[in-house]
């Protein structure tokens, strides 16, 4: 399955417009903050990537009036935003779980709540236990919702 376009950082090419398909049967193997650190980490992350078993990965990026941005990402490589890229770093989320038994969490569906522009500002990625759940803001914010 082709989650996103050749190059990293682009827009993802599949239809996500009011569709809950876009990733449905893909396997996450790790989910990753990506943090601006020129004094040390702390905080939310800028960004989240979540890395498939195909080794694909998708980027949801804060971006203006509190929306996100999904692109495809890089995995492991920083995106091209990321200057100087010295200053950033990935790094666990530390209130995430750890992948269940097996090693990745299957998506069983997307979702999307957009702002009165149409622009993304809340996705969530359910998988068989729970959802990610990821928030547009100055950075992103990220939780795990156990069903």
């Amino acid at each position: 399955m082709a989650v996103g376009r050749e190059a990293s950082g682009e827009e993802i090419s599949r239809p996500r417009h009011g569709k809950a398909d876009w990733l449905t049967g893909e396997r996450i193997t790790a989910v990753h903050g990506l943090f601006y650190r020129p004094e040390g980490r702390a905080g939310e992350p800028e960004a989240v990537e979540f890395v498939l078993a195909t080794g694909q990965s998708v980027l949801l990026t804060c971006a203006s009036g509190r929306t996100l941005r999904i692109t495809s990402g890089g995995w492991p490589e920083l995106p091209a935003w990321c200057v100087p890229a010295g200053q950033w770093q990935f790094a666990p989320l530390g209130q995430l779980p750890p992948p269940p038994y097996g090693g990745a969490w299957t998506v069983t569906g997307t979702r999307e709540r957009r702002d009165e522009h149409g622009e993304v500002c809340e996705a969530a990625i359910r998988c068989e236990n729970g959802d990610f759940v990821v928030f547009g803001g100055d950075t992103v914010a990220i939780r795990f919702v156990r069903r």
